[in-house]
């Protein structure tokens, strides 16, 4: 137990304070524009954040991570929002919670494993190009102070790191967000700043119920809210913690992090907050300033409450253009510039996954969407390239009556016309052998094929033997396939 505790919080103390720091800091106006896109008061994101961070540090399954409100949430409450108001908000936060728990129960975070690494990299380059999006507004019909502060925060954050002793020490995004106020206080110029985005909450927050009717009408109208939220707050999680976990080397428990994600939201709800998920843009800033164990999560959300609540003051004087500095090094961290140069070494089909997955997730804001359109080409490209490998060969016996045919590959519903197309039916012989022993059956549409080959050789009156079928091939014929029962052509032509 002792050893647990020490490697999962002490291993890395003073990088993940600091780390947590920062995240800390890049979470406030992230939090405040969430609820603004939600349509709710901004300390309903701050408190969400605060929240979920302390929560999964002790319930996820992938430290350093880093879970907040985020944007892809946020979107699917506007409605809700809009038509009944915040506490049923808060009803479909702690119902997302439960229905997360359930998913985390049936194991559903294994699903990651049909995730294509085209898939992982069109979502990483999507969101790396949203993180850059995002930042636009505050680069938009500004004076040039604005520029010259997010220029001399980017200088900070690449080239401190080369200062000798001091650049390992602090991690250069806190270093950037302090200088920068700083200079902005003394020089008093006129740029946006924190406390331009929202107003900071000045209590802590407490427990509560919602006050919504605890009825079947009350379901029916959050269900469908707290379900997509669900589905989309798990798969950037699950997404958000590949990532990490190839940042960092190291491996994570999916399903317990479907788990913790929904005892967060719970507490979330309970607290006046709203549901959320992974971030990965922090997640990343995370890992970027040395953040490592569950101790960085913790520090990220504890403090963020300390900043908004106790010093709010000072915390709305960090000038915008710090935090977009640091975004802008997110993104540029984030995407795969590697894809770019693999683009002409890679298959089409590899690049048409990756490609598609960038355009829909940046079309439509959507990163569930996304994912779910590269995983369904993934799928489809897949089953294509095994289909075509599939080989049909013949010989005839030296009597000239019997006929073999060798089958070789994979028979399933992608390939069963190839299969059907392999046998010559009008050919005058009055035996046929199928040799199946290196070839598998995977599904119904493939005894079918195989139905339909035997029972036309019948037709044309040869006699027809399947040899070499394996187990697992035999069980699904006998279960499903018609060509050894009686009247097996009417059955056939009655299918």
């Amino acid at each position: 137990m002792l050893e647990l505790i020490r490697k999962h919080w002490l291993s890395n103390v003073r990088a993940d304070v600091l780390a947590g720091t920062v995240v800390a800091m890049a979470l406030i106006p992230e939090a405040i524009a969430f609820s603004i896109i939600a349509g709710v008061d901004p300390k309903i994101g701050l408190y969400a954040s605060f929240s979920i961070a302390v929560v999964i540090a002790f319930t996820g399954g992938r430290p350093g991570m880093i879970s907040a409100a985020t944007g892809a949430t946020a979107l699917l409450m506007v409605t809700l929002v809009r038509d009944h108001g915040l506490e049923y908000l808060l009803a479909a936060t702690l119902l997302t919670g439960v229905i997360q728990i359930v998913f985390g129960y049936l194991r559903l975070g294994e699903l990651m494993r049909f995730v294509s690494r085209s898939v992982v990299t069109g979502f990483v380059n999507a969101l790396a190009i949203l993180i850059f999006m995002a930042q636009l507004p505050e680069l938009t019909n500004v004076t040039w102070h604005v520029y010259a502060m997010t220029a001399a925060g980017l200088g900070i954050i690449y080239l401190f790191p080369y200062l000798p002793v001091i650049g390992r020490m602090l991690p250069s995004p806190l270093v950037c967000i302090v200088v920068l106020t700083i200079v902005y206080m003394v020089s008093g110029m006129d740029i946006r700043t924190v406390g331009d985005m929202g107003e900071l909450p000045d209590s802590l927050p407490v427990f509560l119920w919602p006050d919504v009717p605890l009825n079947l009408d009350t379901l029916m109208i959050i269900l469908p809210y707290s379900l997509g939220i669900a589905v989309v707050g798990l798969l950037e999680s699950m997404m958000t913690a590949t990532i990490v976990d190839e940042l960092t080397d190291t491996s994570s428990d999916k399903n317990r992090e479907c788990k913790g994600q929904g005892v967060a939201n719970i507490f979330s709800g309970l607290l006046g907050g709203m549901a959320g998920c992974a971030m990965i843009g922090q997640s990343v800033i995370n890992v970027k300033s040395g953040g490592r164990t569950r101790l960085s999560t913790l520090i990220a959300g504890a403090f963020l409450l300390i900043l908004v609540v106790f010093l709010g003051d000072w915390v709305s004087q960090i000038p915008m253009a710090a935090l977009v500095a640091v975004m802008i090094m997110v993104s540029i961290g984030t995407f795969s510039w590697e894809s770019v140069v693999n683009l002409r070494r890679h298959p089409m089909s590899t690049n048409i996954v990756m490609l598609a997955t960038v355009a829909v997730v940046v079309t439509t804001h959507n990163l569930a969407i996304g994912v779910l359109v590269g995983v369904l080409l993934a799928s489809l490209f897949f089953a294509n390239k095994v289909g075509q490998i599939l080989y049909i060969g013949s010989r005839m016996d030296d009597d000239g009556k019997t006929r073999n045919y060798d089958v070789v590959g994979q028979v399933f519903f992608a390939s069963s016309t190839r299969f059907n197309a392999g046998f010559d039916f009008k050919e005058a012989v009055e035996r046929v052998t199928i040799d199946v022993s290196r070839a598998h059956f995977w599904d119904i549409t493939a005894v079918e094929a195989l139905d339909n080959v035997v029972i036309k050789f019948r037709r044309e009156g040869a006699e027809v033997e399947v040899v070499g079928m394996n187990q697992a091939s035999a069980t699904l014929v006998d279960r499903f396939g018609v060509h050894d029962k009686p009247d097996a052509v009417e059955k056939l032509m009655g299918h």
